[in-house]
């Protein structure tokens, strides 16, 4: 019987890490796909956050169907134990990927995604919905008609706010000229922006923590550079983490070093502060306020983590859990009120699967706001959602993680050295890592991030990015 969606492919949004391996393993059992990236490159995203480097080896950061491709075009695998930055995870791996010859034909960029529906079918109606092809438009009116939609749009592109109440804070658009994104490069391509200059940095996770330890750094090298470090609790245990009795040695560095630079004032910590105004001041400053207190800087870094984007999909039947807006099924898996990124169960199709049959949010977004993501999760979440529309259920429910019992579990940790003794993230390590610079997100990260990377990643290009706690 012949169906409408004959003949349509799937349409992949998104050319990162999660969105290209999702490509491979479409391309492996031969089912007719599209990857739509908004950059104008593979992995555009990840490029953002290129001076980051994972805390994960390559030997964890490549997908299964992916390493197969690109071994048949004549890859050279990198050494498995070396810690990879953003930028050459893209340029060493993602790149040569995209330029398969099984993958190259199919992946279009400068394709941003505006919405997804079904074809003649809006939200409310239900008959004939499960055999309508979905309509993927994108910025420029045109129109894209796919069998089922495959989601690695991550959520680089949508930073929550600095607003402690999960709103922008007042004026906060009005001084959006004044604020950084999360990861900026501090002593590379951004130092012109903080030398010699006051900045404040929100949030306590350690990408706060990263770029606080950059910053203190600058402070050292270039007179008149200030570092003011504000928090909601009261305290800044939680960031410090177990320091030397941390199981995550390199991550208990990173508390160390931040508690002894609050320690010696290089870092002027104010707790308890939840930004509720901000204002331009007439000297070229902005101000945070937090109805009491004010803390004045020349430019703030708004490391506050980040939140998934559905706006795409609202004419499409999602069920997401009200608090994560992962799905209702999976948010219980990954809740960071009960779970670390090593204790995060296997999972695929069906904790994936929402009311709308074929549509299917991988990678970080899948993770809504819950911070334990991992790169190799999202691989295997690929590799199941493909199985799945193959037919082959038997693979699809065949969900397994191989997370390594050794290893470093954490984003956004500074590291001298680019290579690692044991297993890529989650579980005790048994070396220290130098500590210095370069940033190591167990994937931005990660998007990432995210087996075992983290990752950064968004809009409808990409899927990594570099977040807090232990997975992008």
């Amino acid at each position: 019987m012949t169906s409408q969606l004959d003949g349509l492919p799937v349409v992949v949004i998104g050319a990162g890490p999660v969105g290209l391996a999702a490509a491979a393993h479409l391309a492996e059992r031969g089912i007719a796909f599209t990857v739509l990236e908004a950059g104008e490159r593979p992995a555009a995203a990840v490029l953002q956050w290129g001076h980051v480097r994972l805390f994960s080896p390559w030997r964890y950061n490549i997908d299964a169907a992916a390493r197969r491709l690109l071994a048949d075009a004549g890859w050279v695998e990198r050494d498995p134990q070396v810690l990879p930055t953003g930028a050459q995870l893209a340029a060493d791996y993602l790149q040569p990927l995209a330029e398969v010859p099984a993958l190259k034909p199919h992946v279009r960029y400068g394709a941003r995604v505006r919405a997804i529906t079904r074809l003649g079918v809006d939200r409310l109606r239900t008959a004939g919905r499960d055999t309508a092809p979905f309509l993927v438009r994108l910025d420029g009116g045109e129109d894209v008609l796919a069998r089922a939609v495959i989601d690695a749009s991550g959520t680089w592109t949508t930073p929550n706010v600095l607003g402690a109440s999960g709103i922008p804070a007042h004026g906060e658009d009005a001084v959006a000229g004044f604020v950084e994104a999360a990861l900026p490069d501090v002593l590379g391509t951004d130092r012109d922006r903080f030398a010699g200059r006051r900045t404040l940095v929100v949030g306590a996770g350690h990408s706060a923590a990263n770029t606080l330890l950059f910053l203190a750094e600058l402070a050292v090298e270039v007179p008149g550079t200030s570092v003011v470090w504000a928090i909601r609790s009261a305290g800044a245990a939680r960031t410090y983490g177990g320091e030397t009795a941390d199981a995550l040695p390199a991550r208990g560095a990173i508390g160390t070093r931040l508690r002894e630079h609050v320690q010696a004032g290089t870092v002027e910590l104010v707790t308890g502060f939840a930004v509720q105004s901000l204002t331009a001041t007439a000297d070229g400053q902005v101000t945070a306020s937090d109805g009491t207190r004010e803390i004045t800087a020349e430019r703030i870094v708004a490391a506050t983590g980040f939140r998934p984007d559905h706006t795409i999909a609202a004419e499409l039947r999602l069920d997401l859990d009200p608090i994560l807006g992962a799905t209702r099924a999976l948010a219980p898996l990954i809740d960071p009120n009960e779970h670390s990124c090593g204790t995060v169960p296997p999972h695929g199709v069906d904790e994936l699967a929402h009311p709308e049959p074929g549509y299917y949010a991988v990678g970080v977004k899948s993770y809504g706001r819950a911070p334990t993501f991992l790169l190799a999760t999202g691989y295997e979440q690929a590799r199941s959602v493909v199985a799945a529309l193959a037919g082959d259920w038997a693979a699809a429910r065949d969900v397994r993680l191989d997370l390594p019992e050794t290893g470093v579990c954490s984003s956004d940790v500074p590291l001298d050295a680019d290579t690692i003794t044991g297993g890529g993230c989650c579980g005790p390590a048994p070396v220290a890592a130098p500590v210095g610079r370069g940033l190591a997100t167990g994937v931005s990260g990660g998007l990432l991030a995210a087996p075992l990377t983290l990752l950064p990643v968004g809009g409808s290009g990409g899927e990594q990015q570099p977040g807090d706690a232990c997975c992008g």
